[in-house]
C-alpha cells in the first residue's frame, strides 16, 4: 500500500492527500466517542460500516442531483472523495423529538415535530459545538446570507431522500447531522454534502419495536453498536461481501 500524507485526522476518520489534485482520501476508523469525547471506545467493524453505509447514502443523493463530495469507495475502510472547504457549521436536521431538543425544551423524546427544524451549531469542539443563531452566523461571518439558503435546500433534500430510504425499511428517521462544504471552480463557488453520512451522524429508530440503530447505542450503552449498525446495513443490502469485513489494516503514516 502506496505511503500518503496524512492532512487531517479526526475522531472517526482519517484525511489523506489524494492520487489527483483536488482529490483526498477518507479512512474510516472504529474509534467511537460520545459527549463530546469524554466518552471513547474502539469498536471493531464500525469503520467498515460506516464507509459502506455513507457509500450508499452519498451514492444515492449524487444520483438525485443533491451534490456531494463522495466519488467513490477504493476498499472496505477508504473512500476517494473532492476536497472542499467545510463551513465551520453542523447543519442538524429534526423531524422527532429526541436528545439535546428534548432537554432543552421538555419536549418528550419521540415526539414528533409538527414540521422538520433544521439548527445550526458552531463546530468548535472546545466549546461543545453550540447552537447559534442565523444571526450569531452572519454576525462572524461564518457564511453568507445565500450560504444559509443553499444549506437549508441541502438539508431539505437530504431529509426527503433519507426519510424515504429509512421508511422503505421500516426505520424512522429521527434526526441527522450533515456537514456541508464549499467547492471552487475559478471564482464560482458551490456548496455540496461533505464527511459522512452513517448511524454515526444520524437517529434511526426501529418503526415498530422503537430499537435504537444509531450511536444511541453507544452513548447510553444500549447494546452492541456492530450489531445495530449491522441491522441497518443488512436491511439496506449494503452489507460488506468480505469474508473478514471488519479486520483493521494498519493505518498509514
Amino acid at each position: 500500500m502506496a505511503r500518503r500524507t496524512k492532512v487531517y485526522e479526526g475522531k472517526a476518520k482519517v484525511l489523506y492527500e489524494g492520487p489527483e489534485p483536488g482529490t483526498l482520501v477518507q479512512y474510516f476508523k472504529d474509534d467511537a466517542t460520545a459527549f463530546n469525547a469524554e466518552k471513547r471506545d474502539v469498536i471493531e467493524g464500525k469503520g467498515v460500516l460506516n464507509n459502506m453505509l455513507s457509500e450508499y447514502f452519498m451514492s444515492g443523493l449524487n444520483q438525485i442531483g443533491v451534490p456531494t463530495h463522495f466519488i467513490k469507495r477504493i476498499n472496505m475502510r477508504e473512500q476517494l472523495i473532492r476536497a472542499v472547504d467545510i463551513i465551520p457549521l453542523e447543519v442538524v436536521v429534526r423531524n422527532v423529538a429526541a436528545g439535546s431538543i428534548s432537554k432543552r425544551l421538555g419536549i418528550e423524546e419521540g415526539t414528533p415535530l409538527p414540521r422538520p427544524i433544521i439548527e445550526f451549531y458552531f463546530k468548535d469542539d472546545a466549546l461543545g459545538d453550540p447552537l447559534v443563531t442565523e444571526d450569531q452566523i452572519l454576525a462572524f461571518n461564518w457564511a453568507s446570507h445565500q450560504d444559509l439558503d443553499d444549506m437549508v435546500a441541502l438539508a431539505v433534500r437530504v431529509n426527503d431522500f433519507m426519510s424515504g430510504i429509512m421508511l422503505a425499511v421500516g426505520i424512522k428517521l429521527v434526526d441527522f447531522k450533515i456537514e456541508i462544504g464549499r467547492q471552487f471552480d475559478g471564482d464560482m463557488q458551490r456548496l455540496i454534502v461533505a464527511d459522512e453520512i452513517s448511524p454515526d451522524s444520524c437517529r434511526l429508530w426501529d418503526m415498530k419495536t422503537g430499537q435504537k440503530l444509531d450511536k444511541d447505542v453507544f452513548r447510553r450503552d444500549l447494546g452492541s453498536l456492530t450489531d445495530a449498525y449491522s441491522e441497518v446495513a443488512r436491511r439496506l443490502g449494503v452489507m460488506p461481501k468480505s469474508p473478514t469485513p471488519f479486520s483493521k489494516p494498519k493505518l498509514m503514516n
